[in-house]
């Protein structure tokens, strides 16, 4: 564990801290409440980290809360999480452009996973929190581009090469007999022969599944390489190419629109529903094992909580438009 993860403040203490701002910012608190929030504030530096977190949240949502068409811009709001990707770009403007403010601002203010956002800025081609995008290229291979993922194009006359810069895509070559196609990881080389697959960045390694044709895998250290066949896909590191198994549906299925859970654990689940969140998502530490089943629509992430809510022993908690935890039930 990381230090950075070692300091992080518990899920307890972000939940009360989202609970003291709500209360603080409504206008509605007592002296005697203030005087709690500040005993609470004092009591641990991790309630100090936590409270700081909450508040650099709610500076970028400040617009909608102080706005003098409040009603109308949490309604819009609204709309704009569970909307359409298109829809949803109309929906954002047009609240910018009520909350008075400008692009740069705006993106900030909508952006919550400031790191990964970051990491991807100057690449060729990214996918912002909520989009999937769909990208020609100029060979007539096709990329789907996840959200909060991002690459870089590099074409030259006896090659086709894409960098993965983060997150997940879907890749379906053009015929070239002349110019290889390439993708690129910091654990190694990906050589697609005459394909459909997927490249997934996780932690440390990389995860390739193949819908169609074949990809030669060849990690960055230790040079070990293989050929991945239709209907298999294997997870490497710079040193190794791990044992294949069967490809997992979920790595197709997210290009329409779906999340498959195959007895994946409701942690990993709510992982990627953030990708699609435009704001804070949490699950209490002790659901994260919990198993999940089913398909949930990632563009809708509201009905998707609500449908694990609905099949699992869990609450969608919404402490503020933009806080939304999922605890135990009662």
């Amino acid at each position: 564990m990381s230090a950075a993860q070692a300091r992080e403040p518990s899920h307890r203490a972000m939940e009360q801290a989202a609970e003291w701002y709500a209360l603080l910012r409504s206008g509605e608190a007592s002296s005697a409440e203030r005087l709690q929030w500040q005993q609470w504030f004092d009591r641990a530096a991790e309630h100090r980290e936590a409270w700081l977190y909450v508040e650099r949240i709610g500076r970028r949502f400040a617009p909608l809360q102080s706005s003098p068409d409040r009603d109308a811009a949490v309604s819009a709001f609204g709309q704009a999480v569970s909307a359409g990707p298109r829809r949803r770009r109309r929906l954002l403007l047009g609240l910018a452009g009520m909350l008075g403010i400008g692009a740069l601002g705006w993106t900030a203010w909508r952006q919550t996973p400031l790191p990964i956002v970051a990491s991807t800025w100057g690449a060729d081609h990214r996918a912002g929190i909520g989009e999937t995008r769909r990208i020609a290229l100029a060979d007539g291979s096709q990329v789907w581009l996840k959200a909060l993922s991002a690459f870089d194009v590099d074409y030259s006359g006896t090659l086709r090469r894409l960098r993965l810069v983060g997150g997940e895509m879907l890749i379906a070559t053009a015929k070239d007999p002349l110019r290889p196609f390439v993708v690129d990881t910091a654990q190694g080389r990906l050589q697609a022969l005459g394909t459909r697959f997927t490249v997934r960045g996780e932690e440390g390694g990389v995860v390739v599944a193949v819908h169609e044709g074949a990809v030669r895998v060849d990690t960055a250290v230790s040079r070990s390489s293989g050929i991945v066949p239709a209907g298999r896909q294997a997870r490497f590191t710079a040193d190794t190419l791990e044992a294949m198994t069967p490809a997992d549906p979920a790595r197709e299925a997210w290009t329409r629109g779906a999340l498959v859970a195959d007895d994946t654990p409701l942690g990993q689940v709510v992982e990627e529903l953030r990708r699609y969140h435009f704001g804070h998502l949490a699950v209490a530490p002790e659901l994260a094992h919990l198993p999940v089943f089913g398909s949930y629509p990632i563009q809708d992430t509201e009905r998707a909580l609500d449908m694990l809510a609905s099949v699992l022993p869990v609450r969608v908690r919404r402490t503020l438009p933009w806080w939304i935890s999922i605890e135990p039930r009662a």
